[in-house]
């Protein structure tokens, strides 16, 4: 018996050491590039499991489902990191064990959704603005989202497979803020949209890419980092942030309150944020990065490239989304579902 117990006392500590070799993670498709996970796992020795969401409501439906900790790191754009820190979700962050976090630009922390960049690490951001095909349409003519309403553009438009992007096209091309809560003005937009439904082909996130450079849909609405990757591949394709203004996003590492393996999630987002790996992911992305060691590194065709990296003077157009009300959110998730089915 006693050989016994001492046998279940050596084994446990092994068993911990090899739970803390694995690491559980929950992304944006294609914002970590395989590449770099099969260098961390080299790196470390740290077996990564990684699984993908095409949008913000989806993650945060599967977190709030999972009561056994399924996963460790989550990537949450800045509105949802709001929202999750302040109900609990998130593990406030010991920026000790992130000696990299100084390579981050300081233009991106202490953001409204995480005062004191306590619960997120800003990896990448970016702008939604509007791509055109110049074989059909002539991009120095369209300037605004009211246009996208046009007859001329009938079946033609392709657009993000997210709520929210969507209803802040709609909401800004009314004159409205993107986080407006006002339930008349939440009307409007949807009542807008509604029009515009026999002018949208498709709706598109993670595939969206493919459809821009294959042109299945020759205009809509596009992330900067998805179009100027389509434009690699077909030149005919531009990218134009509307006068009006339009969505500047950032999306972030967290590490979840109840992630089974905090020790090598600190260890994975360290490496991320080392300068070379992180501009090694910015040049094989295609989305600017919220690493400035990284950006000083990239060539200046890309850190100069103004669809990547719009001006100062543009950037100033551009509006953060921030985390709504509840009641504001069921709203929207009516008038979403409405959309989607066609009413």
């Amino acid at each position: 018996m006693k050989q016994f117990i001492l046998c279940l006392l050596l084994l446990f500590p092994l068993t911990a050491a090899a739970q803390d070799k694995v690491l559980n993670i929950y992304a944006w498709s294609g914002e970590i590039p395989d590449f770099a996970i099969k260098a961390f796992e080299k790196k470390t020795g740290i077996k990564v499991n990684f699984s993908t969401f095409e949008n913000n409501e989806m993650m945060y439906a599967k977190l709030r489902a999972d009561e056994n900790g399924a996963y460790d790191i989550v990537l949450p754009s800045s509105y949802f990191v709001d929202r999750m820190r302040k109900q609990n979700m998130l593990h406030q962050l010991d920026k000790s064990k992130l000696p990299n976090w100084k390579n981050l630009n300081p233009e991106f922390l202490n953001a409204a959704y995480d005062p004191g960049s306590n619960y997120a690490v800003p990896h990448v951001w970016g702008v939604t603005g509007i791509f055109i095909s110049d074989h059909y349409y002539n991009p120095k003519k369209i300037r605004h989202w009211s246009q996208l309403w046009e007859k001329q553009f009938y079946n033609h438009l392709m657009l993000l497979d997210d709520m929210r992007e969507v209803f802040s096209m709609a909401l800004i091309s009314l004159g409205y803020p993107v986080n407006d809560r006002n339930p008349e003005h939440l009307k409007d937009a949807f009542d807008k949209l509604k029009i515009l439904m026999k002018n949208v082909k498709v709706f598109a996130s993670d595939t969206s890419t493919s459809i821009i450079i294959d042109e299945d849909a020759p205009i809509g609405m596009a992330w900067n980092g998805d179009t100027y990757k389509a434009k690699m591949e077909n030149p005919a394709i531009q990218f134009v942030l509307p006068e009006e203004g339009f969505t500047i996003w950032v999306d972030t590492f967290a590490i979840l309150k109840n992630a089974p393996h905090k020790e090598a999630a600190y260890q994975f987002i360290n490496y991320m944020l080392d300068a070379e790996v992180n501009k090694q992911i910015a040049m094989t992305t295609n989305f600017p990065t919220a690493n400035l060691a990284a950006k000083k590194l990239l060539p200046p065709a890309i850190r100069n490239n103004p669809i990547i990296y719009p001006s100062e003077s543009t950037m100033r157009r551009g509006q953060f989304q921030t985390d709504l009300d509840q009641k504001t959110i069921e709203i929207y998730e009516q008038y979403w579902e409405a959309l989607k089915m066609g009413a």
